[in-house]
């Protein structure tokens, strides 16, 4: 029999196989290795032989027999259907095996064939039977089993390919490809006791006991985090030794002004951020870091002394946020922290170089740049970015477009980086000449996924809140009784003079029903529960003067309660808001829930957050989310269960990143493995950078990446 390769297609198992090809194709099995890794979802012990003898109704048993009669009925309807038994003995007792309206049973078995069954017994005419019996004809003892009397694997399949089926050709392919290539280096597999992959594969579809899927699943969980790891750290160390960048000088006292000028103390954490970024600008090679931080923890405070080290060295710095309503934000964090520096904004009027720029006499020069912007005063920061007029320029990805270009940028800040195209990203950093990179969210990343498709970064945390942000209580509310009270704590507290968040609209931004939904609730919160309150209603849809001018109304104090969709999920920051409530919360993920509740708590007062749950009675998942809300503030815990919960493939799109897939490893679970498969992987690495003494573990490096081939080779 010919020896197949991993890359034969499926119908090299022969002419049965082609059958199979369309429905195999759905669930992404094209090749022979396509297949082998198509992993069972779980397993049916069947490996316990009953004697028939001693079999019992009503239990699952399997069964080995010889075929004493073969007997095949027709029923008197019309057409007739064919009803099948065969009946088994082993010298201890007899059982029937019996199928309606199949034929083939008949065709297929013969007396004296040895015949092994695995079904739920019952009772028929006083004779224990088993319908629809997963079924094989022993040849030359149980060498070939495959269905029963074994641990039998339970495959996912699809329609048009059964689970049965896809075991038949798992069990083909492996005596089909004999010895399998192991690219992992033999000091890595002994150190770590790993399986061969021969070994592995064939305990994970088809184990003897337990221990051998324990062990299987090891092998191969840590293949897939090594290969992971491997590309991360040949990608790390290929940027810094290849890439040239800028050296920043830190000599310059605009840096230091600036942390002296600030309206309040630095937290521990926030100087400990600072002081790496700055390490990293004064180095001959490309910063890329990323500096997460819970919400509120102070991240702008950090970008801003990032961009003073840049602009004291003699360069530009730009900020990009995914929305108008964020970038704004910044701008205005902007002018009132560089204020007292002697910053100013440049706006319609054109920008004087000999007065401004590169921190002239008026100290750095800043602008902002979206899509509100527009007219003699977006020309006017397009001139100043271009000139070098313009210190530090702040916006979304209009800052990408092909006809800005900057005098000389050499830091790249990207806000809410998960929300940006990578090719967006990419894009800023090719505005200038390898430009630091520092990339910030407040959506605190899992720890073991900080690790693995972030494992590029260099990560500064900032793990402590500033002083005077006040603790959120949160509550879910399930009944008419707590939707009435949520709504009497709005009114009391606004009472206080205090205002409102209510979010609405919580699947798509762009859909124009959640939008009518959204101006819908608005309605009837006006018209029938806060009559005598002022509100006001943002979503996405609105043109960015409108957004900017309500904002600014709910944060100057003109309304009580702001109706929203979850533009306002990032960004907003109004101190006097101090209640939030979530419609329909049941449909948010734990991070999207911990930023929403982040727009609140930031001034003196004691906030609220009222999370309305309309899942049906039997989603736990949904139950336990919003139970986490209610248990932590703590946004790091928050990402570990969010992660536990949804899983590493909904988080961040990192499906869509291009990385490789984790078929058997969960990031929530193999924290110890992923650390391992790091170490070995970074160790490597450092030994062998472009892995010339290891040619078939880059080529299987290349071979997982190949999606992201551009990710791995390209800064």
């Amino acid at each position: 029999m010919s020896r197949l390769s991993l890359d034969a297609p499926i119908s090299e198992l022969g002419g049965w196989a082609r059958r199979f090809e369309g429905p195999l194709r759905s669930l992404g099995v094209e090749t022979v290795g396509d297949l082998l890794h198509h992993y069972p979802r779980r397993y049916i012990d069947r490996s316990a032989v009953a004697k028939l003898g001693d079999v019992r109704i009503r239990q699952e048993a399997t069964v080995i027999g010889t075929v004493h009669g073969v007997n095949r009925q027709f029923t008197r309807q019309r057409p007739p259907r064919a009803m099948v038994t065969v009946r088994l003995f082993d010298g201890t007792g007899y059982l029937d095996l019996f199928w309606f309206n199949q034929s083939w049973p008949y065709r297929r078995f013969k007396k004296g064939q040895e015949v092994a069954a695995s079904g739920k017994v019952t009772a028929f005419g006083g004779r224990p039977r088993i319908t629809n019996p997963a079924v094989e004809v022993l040849k030359g003892g149980d060498a070939d089993q495959v269905h029963t009397g074994r641990i039998v694997p339970v495959h996912p399949a699809a329609e048009g390919v059964s689970t049965g089926t896809i075991r038949r050709l798992v069990h083909d392919a492996l005596r089909r490809t004999g010895r399998l290539p192991d690219p992992l280096p033999e000091e890595i597999r002994r150190r770590q006791g790993l399986l061969p992959p021969d070994r592995a594969m064939r305990d994970i579809h088809f184990p003897e006991e337990g221990e051998d899927i324990r062990r299987a699943r090891d092998r191969l969980k840590f293949d897939e985090l090594f290969f992971l790891e491997l590309g991360v750290a040949f990608r790390k160390h290929r940027v810094e030794a290849e890439t040239e960048g800028i050296a920043h000088d830190l000599t310059g006292d605009l840096a230091e002004r600036f942390v002296k000028s600030l309206p309040f103390e630095p937290t521990a954490a926030q100087r400990r951020a600072m002081e790496e970024i700055a390490d990293d600008m004064a180095r001959p090679r490309p910063m890329n870091r990323l500096l997460q931080g819970d919400v509120g923890s102070g991240k702008t405070v950090v970008a801003l002394a990032a961009a003073m080290v840049a602009i004291q060295s003699g360069h530009q710095a730009a900020i990009m946020a995914p929305t108008e309503v964020l970038a704004g934000q910044h701008l205005r964090k902007v002018a009132e922290l560089l204020g007292p520096m002697g910053a100013r904004r440049a706006g319609a009027e054109p920008v004087d170089e000999a007065q401004v720029g590169l921190f002239g006499a008026d100290g750095p020069t800043y602008a902002l740049l979206t899509a509100a912007v527009t007219g003699k005063e977006r020309e006017a920061v397009v001139e100043g970015v271009r000139s070098g007029a313009i210190d530090l320029v702040v916006g979304t990805h209009a800052l990408v477009q092909e006809h800005l270009s900057f005098a000389d940028l050499s830091l790249a800040v990207i806000d809410e980086q998960h929300r940006f195209g990578l090719h967006q990203r990419v894009a800023l950093k090719e505005k200038g000449a390898s430009p630091d990179v520092l990339i910030m969210t407040a959506t605190p990343i899992p720890r073991t996924l900080a690790l693995t498709y972030y494992g590029d970064l260099d990560v500064s945390v900032l793990d402590e809140l500033p002083a005077g942000r006040q603790p959120v209580e949160t509550r879910v509310a399930r009944t008419s009784l707590e939707r009435r009270g949520a709504y009497e704590l709005v009114r009391e507290q606004v009472g206080q003079g205090r205002q409102a968040f209510v979010v609405t609209a919580a699947i798509d931004e762009s859909n124009r029903l959640e939008v009518r939904a959204a101006e819908k609730e608005a309605e009837r919160l006006a018209t029938e529960v806060f009559p005598d309150l002022r509100i006001l209603l943002l979503h996405g849809r609105m043109r960015p003067r409108d957004k900017d001018a309500r904002m600014e109304a709910f944060r100057s104090g003109e309304a009580d309660v702001l109706i929203a969709t979850t533009v306002i999920e990032v960004g907003v920051d109004v101190p006097n808001a101090a209640v939030m409530l979530v419609e329909n919360a049941e449909r948010f993920g734990l991070a999207q829930l911990h930023q929403l509740r982040g727009r609140i708590g930031r001034g003196a007062h004691r906030s609220y957050c009222v999370l309305f749950d309309a899942s049906e009675p039997g989603n736990e998942d949904a139950r336990a989310r919003l139970e986490a809300m209610v248990g932590t503030t703590d946004g790091f815990q928050l990402a570990d269960e969010d992660l536990r919960l949804r899983g590493e493939g909904t988080l961040f799109d990192i499906r869509q990143s291009g990385m490789p897939d984790l078929r058997l490893a969960r990031l929530a679970y193999d924290t110890e493995l992923v650390r391992r498969a790091r170490k070995e992987a970074f160790d490597l690495i450092d030994g062998d950078p472009d892995l010339s003494a290891h040619p078939d573990l880059r080529a299987e490096m290349e071979r997982r990446f190949a999606d992201s081939i551009d990710w791995l080779f390209h800064s």
